[in-house]
């Protein structure tokens, strides 16, 4: 069986991250989506949000499973059985990045491969950091993130 962990801190999901995940599943016997726990961030949703609002954006995708963790993300996907991480790319700096991170990750465990998927051009501009703006200014996201995470994202500014 094919598996692979797409990590992230999908805070929250969009479009963008859903284009990947659709698109990556087809490649895998199972994609575990999975919300990473980073001490270094503070985070608009809980992770236990973020894990409820993956879950709803993702049902329609059938190999895919939502998960969250801490700790080392090779240590993570050893104990999924996976060998594969996902990483989706909006530009040539998320590629810069992510390729320091997978040479690291390389070094640590061999084993364990990195594949880059690039978004669709139609999101190549969506980051999560930018929903919150937008929708914090009352911009509207409705054509940026799945529509239950619109309602999430909308509530939370309302009780701000």
């Amino acid at each position: 069986m094919r598996i692979a962990v797409c990590p992230g801190s999908f805070d929250p999901v969009t479009n963008g991250h859903i284009d990947i995940f659709e698109r990556a599943s087809g490649m895998f016997d199972l994609l575990i989506v999975a919300v990473f726990h980073n001490p270094g961030k503070k985070p608009m949703f809980s992770m236990d949000e973020r894990v409820e609002m993956l879950k709803c954006a993702t049902r329609h995708i059938p190999n895919t499973r939502v998960d969250s963790f801490s700790g080392l993300l090779n240590d993570y996907v050893k104990r999924q059985n996976a060998r594969i991480i996902v990483r989706g790319l909006r530009a040539l700096t998320d590629f810069e990045y992510e390729f320091q991170r997978a040479l690291l990750m390389k070094k640590v465990d061999p084993e364990i491969e990195t594949v880059f998927m690039m978004t669709s051009t139609e999101y190549s501009f969506v980051s999560s950091s930018g929903i919150k703006e937008l929708a914090q200014f009352g911009g509207d996201i409705s054509l940026l993130v799945p529509k239950s995470v619109e309602k999430r994202i909308l509530k939370k500014f309302s009780e701000m």
